[in-house]
């Protein structure tokens, strides 16, 4: 599986591109929580893999909720009400396993993540790699809209975790099909290339 994109700008090296780790957040991490994503300790030990090759170039999301929704969102609070905490909740904090002093973190009220704080980190390289939860909403979200501002993404399938192993399977099928702006590939894929 290709993990760099040959593009009009040439190959950049892995170790310019950054890696964007999505929403591993006690919310999504605690078995006790109505939004526990049931593969999250198998994604979360993937990407802790991953991290040394990142040194530096890391960014993590968060998922928070809004103070005030619109829209389609008004349907989806009345659906998921528990979301529904000031963002200074520690359900929004990033699990304790994962490192976050002195690191870009970026929270957003969508569940793409893409923006101008990724949009910037991927400047020079237009490139980046995608770990987190869950591959069938935010990291799906996420590389979908970074594909559509041309950066190359490359999801990481097992540093990832679906609300079922059904739907992890489903959404990296329907990336994979975006090839070759979206790739799909693994820890160990990653890891050699780093060396």
């Amino acid at each position: 599986m290709q993990v760099l994109h040959s593009g009009d700008l040439g190959s950049p090296r892995l170790a310019d591109i950054p890696l964007v780790v999505i929403d591993m957040q006690f919310v999504f991490g605690d078995p006790s929580s109505k939004a526990f994503v049931p593969g999250y300790a198998s994604a979360s030990a993937a990407v802790r893999r991953l991290l040394p090759a990142f040194e530096g170039r890391t960014i993590y999301t968060k998922f928070i909720a809004p103070d005030q929704s619109h829209g389609a969102w008004l349907a989806y609070y009345k659906e998921w009400p528990f979301f529904l905490r000031p963002s200074t909740d520690p359900i929004w904090d990033i699990t304790k396993e994962f490192s976050t002093h002195n690191a870009n973190v970026v929270s957003k009220h969508t569940f793409s993540k893409w923006g101008p704080e990724l949009a910037a980190a991927t400047v020079h390289t237009h490139e980046l790699v995608l770990v987190g939860v869950s591959t069938d909403c935010c990291v799906l979200s996420t590389a979908l809209a970074a594909a559509d501002a041309g950066v190359h993404v490359c999801v990481v399938a097992d540093a990832c975790a679906g609300v079922s192993h059904s739907s992890h399977q489903q959404a990296l099928s329907v990336m994979a099909q975006y090839a070759p702006m979206i790739d799909v590939s693994t820890v160990e894929d990653i890891i050699s290339d780093a060396v």
